[in-house]
Parts: C-alpha cells; structure tokens; sequence
C-alpha cells in the first residue's frame, strides 16, 4: 500500500480498504503532534474533525477499526473533560424571595439561609424582599440609616464572614446581596438599577430592582420583581416583567439584563393558578397533588407561549403553593375579612406567586444566528440544587422561597486588580498604615478609597480575619520599602 500522510488518509478515506483503516491509529499518532494551541489550531482541529467524521459513516460496527475509533475518542474526550474541570470553579449561591407584608425581622433566620447545613459553605446569599415597611416615616429613616431588615441580616452574616456586598431599594423592593470576603477582589463592575410599574410607571409599589456584576470576569444579573396582583391581570404581569427588561439599566454602559451571561429573575411574580376552582385546588394541596395543578400554573401556561420567558428555567414546584396564609400558621386564609361597605371578600384561592426562575445564555444559538461559529462553549453553568419554601415562617401571609445553587465557571479574572498590605495591628487610638500595588493597567484616580470591612470585631489584627487560602490579596509585604507600592494613611 502507497505511503499516505494523514491529510490525503483522511481526504481519501471512501477509497480506504479495511487493512488501509487500520492504519489510523497510527496517523493519529503522528497528527497528535500538531499544536491546536491559538485560533488556527482550533480551525485545524474542527477541520480534522469534520475528516474523521467522513471517515467514520463508512465505518461499520463490525469492523475491527470501530472499536479503536471509539476507544480513541473516548480518551480524547475525558483528556478534554479532565483539563476543563481542573480550570473550573464552583461558586455556592442561596437565594431567597419573600414578600414579608410590612413585617418586622424574625427572631431567627438560620432554616432560612441553611446556617445549619452540612453541605459546603455558601459564597453568596441574594435576598430579594417585597412589601418591606415603606411608611413615609419607615421611608424617610431608612434613607438616612440602613433599613432594619438590612440590619438585621447583616447582623446575622458577619460574625460568619459575610460583607455586603450591594443593595437597592424603591419603596416596598429590596434587594441585598451578601458575600464571602474573600471573592471580593473578583466581584467588580457592579451596578444597581429600579423600574416603577405602579401607577403607570410613576409608583414604586410595583417594579423591579436589579444588582448586576461581573463575578471573575462572567456578567451575572439579579432582578427582584413584585408584579401586579390579581388572577385576571396576567397580561399585566408580562407587560410589566418585559419593560422591567427593557429598562433596567437603560442608558448606562452595561448590558441589558437579557444579554448578561446568566440572569436569576425572582419575587412576588404574583401569577395564580387558572380555572380550577379553590375546592379542587386545594383539595389536591392536601393530597400533596402538586402536579394537578401546574398545568393551569399561569407563569407555567406563559413560558410556553411568550418567546422572551421560553429560556428561562425553574425547579419543580415540589412545595405547597406559597400564597395566601393565615398569619403564624400553615393555615390557607380562613379569617373573614371585611371589604367596602361590609360585604365579606371572596377568599384568595392558594397560588406560587412567590418564584426563582434563571436564563443562562447560551453563546452556540446566538453564533448559529449571526452564521458564526463560537468560538468557545458556554464557560459558566448553573444547576440547581434545591428549591423549597419555608412553612416555619408566619409573620406574613407569603411564605418564604429559596433556591440553592452551584455556579460552575472557568474564572476569567485571576489576579485581584489591588493588593493591599497592612502594617502591624490596628486599632482606633493611632494612625495606621497600608501599603497597596495596583496592576499596570489600573485605572488609578484622586477619588480612590479604600473601604474597611469589620468581619469579627473580637480579632483586632487584619490578617487574622482572612482565612489563610483566601487572603492572598491581603499580605504582608517581604520588603517594606520596596519600590512601586504607595502608602496610604488612615484614621480610624
């Protein structure tokens, strides 16, 4: 047989005789050497890719070549895996949405936010709250102090090592984001955005507040959203959720919510379920029918019909529908209440108003649309984890939702931008001192600042407070006077 390079074996392939197949291996081997390191590696390798597809449709599965082929493949395939996992991170993220009708804190929080979990520690908590206290003079206090729900969770995080990290408010919406200390220097480019629905778009008591980031170099979007109420006003809801998406940081320079790499939407969504009647429904609650009822789930029903809800996903509704309880009970609206001119109001039929649903992006459909072929895969996935209610919690007549989620992501962002060297121990009697370096790039200004965090106020020294493989961004320096570090001076 004539001596073949393995770019005219592969070209001729269809001429290819059993023995000449059994060569391959072999050509494999010499073409392993090629690098498919930079763009034109890449266009090489999907070229030899394409060839070897060729080749395989007249493979047939009794040749003795298959199995080769197959096994070969198969060590490709987990080499690739095995690299691409070892550059990957896993990111730990509890959400919570509760609509807590005006109330004040509870006196504690820990089934909540899983304090007690055996599993591994979360990074990131995002707490989204509707119908927080927004008398006008709850209002005009919370916009001098911190608002007593924000107080207190970071009362309860801290002492665990939590900052926060950004919050926003319009009225009754509020929207907290607390975070691990140690991803502070890989969390940047943050954002905070509000979009009024109520009234016509001049009334805060219906909208959506949004954070949005880039965590190690991937954008992430959190939107709370408290939409209108009332079963006959679904066309409501999805005309308010899609001008929240639209003008949710509307003339600024970032991304729309859409367009970020992964968007958690969450709150009081207020859709109902349809047709049934309350005795049906909450017959199947009691004989925890769950599955009977998501059909006529009207957030369900739209995901299937609007083109702009269809990427966006969610767990299984496995907990009783979260809306409306009696207060400090597991008990669905049984009290009489009393409406205009005395008449007693029809009782509101058990609904999920309260959801977490997310959109991940997906790079492959958005390059198959422009006739373009991405040039990588999507480098950050979302799994859900866990997704319950919390019947414990009674002070309103919603009942708490979290969802529990693992971030796999290949970090973009390695190196913090600062890094900042404090000196001996600091305390309030005397001036202290920091050294910092900032990378070339930096775009240092006069209107930098460095922030001071307090994570456990028992330890007095700063390095104390970092867990030694998370403080490589807060060091001492081995030489005190080296060149290119500036100092700063701080009175505390």
């Amino acid at each position: 047989m004539a001596s073949l390079s393995s770019e005219d074996a592969f070209q001729h392939s269809e001429g290819l005789s059993l023995n000449d197949l059994e060569s391959l291996p072999s050509l494999r081997s010499r073409s392993a050497s090629v690098s498919s390191t930079g763009s034109s590696g890449r266009v090489q390798l999907r070229h030899r890719v394409a060839q070897l597809m060729a080749c395989v449709e007249d493979i047939s599965s009794d040749d003795e070549i298959h199995e080769e082929v197959s096994r070969t493949l198969d060590e490709a395939f987990l080499i690739w895996g095995k690299k691409l996992k070892d550059k990957w991170q896993e990111f730990r993220l509890h959400l919570v949405t509760w609509n807590v009708g005006t109330a004040s804190p509870p006196p504690d929080v820990t089934s909540l936010l899983q304090l007690n979990s055996v599993s591994p520690t979360t990074d990131m908590y995002v707490i989204g709250l509707q119908e927080v206290n927004s008398k006008i003079t709850n209002f005009l206090s919370d916009l001098a102090f911190d608002d007593p729900w924000s107080i207190f969770f970071m009362t309860v995080l801290s002492p665990l090592g939590y900052i926060k990290l950004s919050s926003v408010r319009m009225q009754g919406l509020l929207l907290l984001i607390f975070v691990k200390h140690v991803h502070l220097p890989f969390i940047r480019d943050i954002h905070t955005h509000y979009t009024r629905t109520g009234l016509y778009g001049y009334w805060g008591n219906k909208g959506g507040v949004s954070v949005r980031m880039s965590l190690f170099g991937h954008t992430i979007c959190f939107m709370n959203c408290h939409l209108p109420a009332h079963i006959e006003n679904t066309e409501q809801r999805l005309d308010d959720f899609e001008k929240i998406l639209e003008m949710q940081f509307e003339g600024e320079n970032v991304p729309s919510p859409l367009d970020h790499e992964v968007l958690f939407w969450f709150g009081d969504l207020n859709f109902r379920i349809a047709d049934y009647g309350i005795h049906f429904v909450r017959e199947s609650i009691n004989n925890k029918r769950f599955s009977l009822l998501w059909e006529k789930d009207q957030l369900n029903m739209a995901k299937k019909n609007e083109p702009f809800l269809k990427e966006f996903k969610e767990g299984p509704l496995q907990f009783k529908p979260t809306y409306k309880f009696d207060l400090y009970s597991e008990v669905y609206d049984t009290r009489e209440q009393k409406s205009l001119f005395w008449f007693n109001e029809k009782k509101r039929k058990p609904a999920w108003t309260d959801r977490i649903l997310w959109k991940v992006k997906n790079l492959s459909e958005v390059a198959s649309k422009e006739g373009e072929f991405p040039e990588e895969e999507n480098l950050i996935s979302v799994t859900l984890n866990n997704y319950v209610s919390h019947m414990s919690y009674g002070i309103s007549d919603h009942k708490p939702v979290t969802g529990t989620f693992k971030l796999e992501m290949k970090p973009l962002v390695s190196d913090p931008l600062v890094m900042l060297n404090p000196e001996g121990e600091w305390s309030a009697e005397h001036d202290v001192l920091i050294r910092y370096s900032a990378v070339p790039e930096f775009p240092s200004s006069s209107w930098d600042w460095i922030g001071l965090f307090q994570i456990q106020p028992s330890r007095t020294p700063v390095e104390k407070d970092l867990p030694e493989e998370g403080s490589s961004w807060l060091q001492k320096p081995d030489n005190p006077e080296s060149s290119g570090d500036s100092e700063k001076r701080k009175n505390i």
